[in-house]
């Protein structure tokens, strides 16, 4: 516990502030691939499709981190898993700066950046929250995963503002800055593993106390690690998982790559666009805050489903957007779902394979989710390329969101017990 004045705060908080800056600035870094796009298109003549081709690397190499970064959290801790994601983030954005052919951008934001956005954004709020948190779980990853959303809202206008009055190597050089100089000293600082590591137990309380009420309950249940050998048999795995692949694929693959080019072929201007990202983040941030405080509160598989079908209904509408008006009402319609996926998903994995596990499970549910991201971005600019236009993409992710409500509604509506799970054994107890 931190003592301010009158004022005991759990450290978990803490540890929640860092993470959420860290996340904030990570995301901030993939969002500026967007607002790249048009002025690498001009200044190295790559088409469209090419350039589409580097966000589809990143987004499928953020996801194949995700299992050994969600493992390397369960059993090594989250701070140095952090550490060595942001120097890498650091040095492939730094690098980008002197990139001049087309298979530079492959492997700097590709490969490089890819990775290091992995380990410092991807499971980390599933971890933090399972370590730290048990009666108010679901909010944190909330916040947390708004944390996604606040980096676009924050950085996308700043990015912006910076190339229209300099150049795209300006942009990149203040996200470089930014984490080196400001984020990277915190984590160091100031992140921990383990409630453990500051003398106290979950939630702050005292170490070897049990905690009471319906969370200790709940915690109690969930405090077990499942080998993945197992996850995989159970068929409620793989529910989520197909599920994720289609929040990847109409969120980060589809609107997080194209809106702001299908924005600007549509004569909207590229502040426009920039402001409706904004709006987006604003609204995503109530949205998925709120998911993880219903998710603490009603059937998650419900609450997921409900989440996919209203991204059907704002992804059904882009096609008819023209003007910036339209792009508005898009963006709040959209952005209340945005990442309003990741509570009570997270929650459901913990339910069913135990929260020593979580890193681990949640980095292969990620993994399908950047596969679905990868696969949506490449396939987006192959649409524009030979149709003119991103319509039918946008309405055939409508209709893939409309697949996943299925697919949540098809999850157990009771916790499963898997005979193999093991009980807590420390650190390395998850398989």
């Amino acid at each position: 516990m931190i003592t301010l004045g009158p004022l005991r705060i759990y450290y978990g908080w803490v540890i929640v502030v860092v993470a959420f800056l860290a996340i904030v600035v990570s995301s901030g870094a993939r969002a500026a691939f967007p607002i790249l796009m048009v002025p690498l298109e001009q200044e190295f003549q790559w088409d469209r499709a090419s350039i589409a081709l580097a966000a589809s690397v990143n987004l499928l190499m953020f996801g194949l981190v995700g299992p050994l970064v969600g493992k390397l959290m369960d059993q090594r801790g989250v701070r140095a898993v952090m550490l060595g994601s942001l120097v890498l983030v650091g040095i492939g954005t730094t690098a980008m700066l002197f990139m001049s052919a087309v298979w530079h951008l492959y492997l700097l934001w590709g490969v490089v950046l890819g990775a290091g956005m992995g380990g410092a954004a991807g499971v980390l709020s599933a971890t933090i929250a399972a370590r730290w948190f048990s009666a108010k779980r679901g909010l944190v990853i909330g916040l947390l995963t708004a944390g996604y959303s606040a980096g676009q809202m924050i950085f996308m206008p700043l990015l912006m503002w910076v190339i229209l009055v300099g150049a795209w190597r300006d942009s990149v050089l203040v996200l470089s800055a930014v984490l080196l100089a400001v984020v990277l000293p915190l984590v160091f600082l100031f992140m921990r593993n383990d409630p453990k590591d500051v003398g106290v137990g979950l939630d702050g309380n005292p170490l070897g106390q049990e905690v009471g009420g319906t969370a200790g309950a709940r915690d109690r249940r969930e405090n077990f690690a499942t080998p993945m050998s197992q996850v995989v048999r159970s068929p409620d795995f793989w529910l989520l998982a197909l599920a994720f692949s289609v929040c990847g694929g109409t969120s980060g693959g589809l609107i997080g790559t194209h809106l702001i080019p299908h924005a600007i072929d549509h004569n909207i201007s590229a502040m426009g666009a920039t402001a409706a990202i904004s709006i987006m983040g604003v609204m995503n941030f109530f949205g998925t805050a709120g998911a993880g405080w219903l998710s603490d509160r009603m059937d998650k598989r419900v609450l997921l489903a409900a989440v996919f079908g209203f991204r059907a209904l704002s992804l059904f509408v882009l096609p008819f957007v023209s003007d910036v008006n339209g792009l508005a009402v898009f963006a709040v319609l959209y952005g209340i779902d945005w990442l309003a996926t990741a509570p009570p998903l997270m929650g459901l994995i913990a339910e069913r394979f135990g929260r020593q596990s979580m890193g681990t499970v949640t980095g292969w549910v990620f993994l399908t989710h950047q596969i679905g991201a990868a696969a949506m971005a490449w396939a987006a600019g192959v649409v524009r390329v030979e149709a003119g236009d991103y319509a039918p993409a946008f309405m055939a992710g409508g209709f893939i969101a409309l697949i996943a409500v299925g697919f949540c509604l098809r999850v157990s509506p009771m916790k499963v017990a898997i005979p193999a799970a093991t009980p807590l054994r420390g650190p390395g107890a998850a398989g």
